[in-house]
């Protein structure tokens, strides 16, 4: 079957979209870019439910119901041309209007974790912006990622826009990568990953937007609403095994609402392990790193509970969405970026130690972080030191994306890189059109 928008090799997708690039600044209007949006919008929804089962089948990551409202928030909360702003500066001395212009062609590798959402959410926000995109996708989810690019170029292309907006080789590795990025008309790169996918693209000398990790702490004080943080802290934790990088990683309880709290995470569906299984989880999801260092075992990264549990020899009858054992403070899975739903709860003599702990958790990522609490004053303080992009109060890490909040969804957080929350105003070059000599002012 053709899959529009996949190449034999990288150079030959990084042509395509140069010409088709060049065609849709020349030829269509923001107009038009809205209408192409619209379309993509449509045609992946209306391809959602196969979209979801293969990207579960191809990597084995995650639930299927998640990844359907995961990727169904990526296509329908993302912003458009609307996202772009226009500045203007006028007086006497005349008028200057500053441009977000395209950059031109741009390389995104995309992650095995969320492969439909990135692609398609990235894909739109650089149509929006006026550039093509070619895919580096993550080999795991190579088919997944093409089917997608296949389906966005199809949505424009049916409404009479220009093909090959979204392309990729359709078998990416590492060489097709460095093709990608040593493409003269490639002018900006976008990563979604890990510290070594980082630092290769900032290696390429060109300017890049990267997505790197995190390890994001929840605190739990006295002053909040129990039966509520409980809820809101298994359902987000919990949703797609964990896997979204946003999502609550470890938690940080007060100690004189500390049981109170972890019956109530029972109430609601958490499964809760002794210290003894918390240890054994600990032992088979944390693998030694290079330089001495720790990270999750691949092997159970985004696998169902019950999974994880039986490898640890525990034994289970039924599928928890969480698993919950109380942590010692310097347990390596309080500070490890695990991505599965077993999560480490620390019991915090009070609201200042929960603090300190959980911003030497974040190992200043920068990235996420959330607080269950109704004192402003601690609100402000822990937002403050924790200093991440995403910090969110009594809700899921998820409400900053608009799911249980206000927000845009966005599937490209660039925590290393500065710039956020991206969108399609992450994607464009500053231009400024100046008209001098006292014209175009009307006093």
């Amino acid at each position: 079957m053709e899959q529009l928008g996949v190449f034999e090799t990288a150079t030959e997708a990084c042509v395509a979209a140069t010409v088709a690039q060049k065609e849709l600044v020349l030829k269509y209007t923001l107009e038009d870019r809205d209408r192409f949006i619209g379309n993509i919008r449509k045609n992946i929804i209306g391809n959602m439910e196969m979209l979801a089962e293969m990207e579960f089948d191809e990597t084995g990551y995650g639930r299927l119901e998640d990844k359907l409202a995961k990727n169904t928030g990526a296509v329908m909360l993302s912003q458009g041309t609307e996202a772009i702003p226009q500045n203007m500066y006028a007086s006497d001395k005349g008028l200057t209007v500053e441009y977000y212009a395209p950059f031109g062609v741009v390389g995104a590798v995309t992650p095995v974790t969320n492969p439909v959402a990135t692609v398609v959410g990235n894909g739109i926000a650089n149509v929006a912006a006026g550039n093509a995109i070619v895919f580096n996708a993550h080999p795991s989810a190579k088919k997944t990622s093409a089917r997608a690019v296949h389906l966005i170029n199809k949505a424009v292309i049916e409404v009479g826009g220009p093909g090959n907006l979204f392309t990729m080789p359709a078998e990416p590795t590492l060489d097709s990568l460095n093709e990608i990025m040593a493409y003269p008309s490639v002018k900006l790169l976008i990563g979604t990953g890990g510290p070594g996918m980082v630092k290769t693209l900032m290696c390429s000398g060109k300017k890049v937007i990267a997505a790197g990790a995190g390890n994001p702490p929840s605190i739990i004080d006295e002053t909040v609403d129990l039966a509520k943080a409980a809820a809101g802290i298994y359902e987000s934790a919990s949703f797609d095994n964990n896997l979204l990088c946003i999502a609550e990683k470890e938690l940080f309880v007060v100690d004189t609402i500390f049981d109170e709290f972890m019956k109530r995470l029972e109430s609601v569906g958490a499964y809760r392990v002794n210290t003894e299984e918390g240890k054994r989880l600990t032992d088979i999801c944390v693998v030694k790193a290079s330089g001495g260092s720790y990270a999750a075992n691949k092997k159970y990264v985004g696998k169902c509970a019950n999974i994880i549990l039986k490898a640890a020899g525990i034994k289970i009858n039924n599928d928890p969405r969480m698993v919950i054992f109380e942590a010692q403070n310097d347990d390596k899975l309080v500070h490890t970026e695990q991505m599965m739903p077993i999560i480490p709860v620390v019991r915090c003599k009070n609201f200042e130690e929960a603090v300190e702990r959980a911003v030497a958790a974040e190992h200043d990522c920068k990235h996420s972080a959330s607080i269950w609490s109704n004192d402003i004053n601690r609100v402000t303080a822990f937002g403050k030191v924790i200093n991440t992009t995403i910090f969110v109060q009594n809700g899921g890490t998820m409400a900053a994306f608009g799911i249980g909040g206000t927000g845009t969804n966005a599937p490209t957080i660039a925590t290393p890189t500065g710039e956020g929350v991206t969108g399609p105003q992450s994607f464009v070059r500053r231009r400024r059109f100046c008209m001098a000599g006292g014209g175009n002012y009307l006093l």
